[in-house]
């Protein structure tokens, strides 16, 4: 009697062994949104009169958001948020700690998970599909931000909700209408890499 052998992959046989294949490819997604946060964060510029500088994040919330859809869209900004929180230096110019979180621009940070939402849950329901809607849906995850953002920063700093629109809002508009039509035109990409990756 013979027995057919079965040819196995080594590169995955120890993770099947300890994890689903989805679960694993999940992770992978998740880690490259976070990379692509945390390097994004590394362009920015300080803006005069204002604590908040223009960055690539929210560049990069737009299309992970997209890309990855809600649940992992928000878990790739929960863990860029957890790495920074624990001193990984993922935050605007290197930085990370706690007290980043907690600091003036927090709020950014925070939006960033509410925006990865609703850019994935848009995404989901087809905005993607349409330049439009697209734009439309970025346009709403960017609101998503600047509320976090210019409502924490006006708590942090005590300056009334018009100051903090007025530096941390007014400013990055046309930036951030540039980097959702960026966001836009690199989307279909995005979406036949992570189709690429769920595939294994």
């Amino acid at each position: 009697m013979t027995t057919a052998a079965v040819p196995l992959r080594p590169h995955s046989v120890l993770a099947e062994a300890v994890l689903p294949r989805t679960l694993t490819r999940t992770g992978v997604t998740v880690g490259l949104g976070a990379l692509l946060t945390a390097l994004a964060a590394q362009v920015a510029v300080p803006v005069p009169g204002s604590p908040v500088p223009v960055t690539g994040q929210t560049f990069a919330v737009l299309l992970v958001g997209a890309a990855l859809g809600p649940a992992r869209g928000v878990a790739s900004m929960a863990l860029y948020t957890l790495l920074g929180v624990v001193g990984l230096p993922v935050f605007t110019d290197a930085s990370g700690g706690a007290h980043v979180l907690l600091g003036a621009t927090g709020g950014y940070l925070v939006g960033f998970l509410a925006a990865a939402a609703v850019a994935g849950l848009a995404s989901r329901r087809g905005h993607d599909r349409s330049v439009p809607r697209q734009l439309l849906a970025a346009v709403a995850a960017s609101l998503t931000i600047y509320v976090f953002g210019a409502g924490w920063l006006a708590l942090s700093t005590g300056m009334s909700v018009a100051a903090a629109v007025s530096v941390g809002v007014v400013p990055f508009l046309l930036g951030d209408a540039l980097k959702a039509l960026f966001a836009a035109g690199l989307l279909p990409g995005a979406w036949k890499l992570v189709g690429a990756l769920d595939r294994g």
